[in-house]
């Protein structure tokens, strides 16, 4: 569609556009997660109480980066002291769902980032478009990146802490699942979305409300920020908060070179 097609498309018609591209977007979701769904031993067996072994990808890791240094063993997790519960009826199945639509969601994400663009490109100018070339392939790896980031630093670092806490030796851990599910979940999903900074910016610059010197202006307030999404997404530890941090501080770095990149292709093309 050109963009003097969209210039003469009522606001119904534009609602109308993105209704069919929201649907679709959800049928996809539905039939990824519906594979997700049947895919019910691997998913959980493997990937979601993956970060509750002691054995875990991450974990070996580390122990194995704290003898290199001379640590010894200060590292290495030889225990999870808890047990994961479900204590409702519908407890199980209730976590099969959700985790199988989180996946869906996880896996059509560059189908839903297609379709986003696919509602918002008629209405850019050929210049425009040619510019944001690849704006699918990158928003699409920077995703992914977050997500793996998410699930194997953000997850077991949260996993690891929180499931060893205690106040009392009289305690013992005893998660329900859904606190489990819902912790795995947060992590790997609000990982994945804090990893588009620099699209969202690469936007933001485009239409004028984010500019470079407002984001160097702002960056000590925008690194508190950081500091806080950290130790929401985090245990409240400082070296987990600090893991945490450092990819989105570089991420904002990033971001503001980008912003610098969009205003100048901006100013040679009014020249």
């Amino acid at each position: 569609m050109e963009r003097n097609k969209i210039d003469e498309m009522s606001f119904l018609d534009h609602l109308e556009d993105l209704r069919w591209h929201l649907i679709r977007c959800v049928i996809a979701v539905l039939v990824c997660g519906g594979v997700a769904f049947l895919s019910k031993d691997f998913i959980f067996d493997y990937i979601l109480f993956g970060p509750r072994n002691t054995d875990f990808f991450t974990y070996d890791l580390l122990c194995k980066l704290s003898n290199k240094i001379g640590l010894d063993d200060s590292f290495c997790i030889n225990e999870m002291p808890f047990r994961i519960q479900s204590r409702t009826m519908s407890g199980q199945f209730s976590a099969h769902i959700w985790m199988s639509i989180t996946f869906g969601f996880i896996i059509s994400f560059p189908y839903i980032i297609y379709q986003f663009w696919s509602f918002v490109s008629p209405g850019l100018y050929q210049n425009e478009k040619n510019s944001a070339r690849g704006f699918i392939t990158v928003s699409s790896i920077l995703f992914f990146i977050g997500v793996l980031f998410g699930y194997f630093v953000v997850t077991p670092l949260s996993i690891n802490f929180l499931g060893s806490y205690s106040v009392s030796e009289d305690i013992f851990n005893d998660f329900d699942l859904d606190s489990y599910v819902g912790l795995v979940r947060s992590a790997i999903v609000a990982s994945g979305l804090i990893f588009e900074l620099p699209i969202i910016v690469y936007f933001l610059t485009k239409v004028g409300l984010v500019t470079p010197e407002i984001m160097v202006k702002y960056r000590k307030f925008a690194l508190v920020i950081v500091l806080i999404l950290s130790a929401i997404i985090t245990p409240p530890d400082i070296a987990s908060q600090i893991i945490v941090a450092i990819p989105i501080v570089i991420l904002y770095q990033i971001s503001i070179y980008i912003s610098k990149f969009v205003m100048k292709k901006e100013s040679n093309s009014l020249k």
